[in-house]
């Protein structure tokens, strides 16, 4: 080794070390949030949910659902070639489920997946922050035509998870969507509940008043048919609901 060489090198090579280390803890840090505020309508990457005029009457389980930035803003798949920024359709957000970021793969490159499925994520379109995930959904989705029974909001939300790889899945479909902010899910306040069962207990109780019982049977019967047919859209034969 020619004298000196090793002291010029070493010095590079912390600089190298610390850099590389550098760029791993930034990598890893987020942006703080702003604290969930219903009164602006502001819910930090968070799902949320509406009742839907006349569906949720029926069937009070069924909603429009939407994806929040990091700042708040909302955004949702409301109609043919349009995502909703900022102005949630249908009302006002009646539920919420805060997501964490961490269980988010953000990778800079195919070796950087935090994720068991880099390919397949990949293939399927990556993010590097999560409003970058969500804008890349946006454009996707503002060239696809709406329907409430095979590509709706919850589709939307579905592949804003997916392209995020939430929670390590690539899997979220309108099922497992809508079971999260079902289950999860957080209410507003009173109000939002009453706005979101107020109108079916109204209608059964028409119903039963005009009809008698089997008003019940037939609005059950109707609840399960929808559900079987997004259970077996999904699940059984997914070329029904692809979007």
């Amino acid at each position: 080794m020619v004298p000196g060489k090793y002291s010029k090198m070493k010095p590079q090579a912390v600089y190298d070390i610390e850099l590389v280390s550098s760029t791993q803890s930034i990598k890893h840090e987020f942006w703080p949030l702003d604290a969930i505020d219903p009164d602006q309508a502001k819910f930090p990457c968070c799902l949320v949910w509406t009742p839907l005029p006349v569906v949720s009457w029926l069937a009070p389980f069924i909603g429009h659902v939407g994806i929040c930035r990091e700042d708040g803003a909302s955004l949702d798949f409301a109609g043919s070639n349009f995502v909703n920024t900022n102005d949630f359709a249908f009302g006002s957000v009646a539920r919420y489920h805060q997501l964490d970021r961490e269980k988010c793969c953000f990778p800079t490159s195919l070796a950087a997946h935090k994720c068991n499925q880099g390919y397949q994520h990949s293939q399927y379109g990556t993010a590097i922050t999560w409003d970058d995930g969500l804008q890349s959904s946006t454009r996707y989705f503002e060239h696809k035509s709406y329907n409430l029974f095979t590509c709706n909001s919850h589709s939307f939300v579905a592949n804003c998870l997916n392209r995020l790889c939430y929670n390590g899945s690539m899997s979220w479909n309108m099922i497992n969507v809508a079971a999260l902010i079902l289950f999860k899910g957080h209410w507003v306040n009173g109000m939002s509940i009453v706005r979101s069962f107020l109108p079916f207990i109204l209608v059964g109780c028409l119903g039963i008043a005009m009809v008698g019982w089997p008003f019940l049977i037939g609005l059950s019967s109707l609840f399960l048919l929808l559900v079987g047919w997004f259970v077996m859209g999904t699940y059984c034969i997914k070329s029904l609901l692809e979007c």
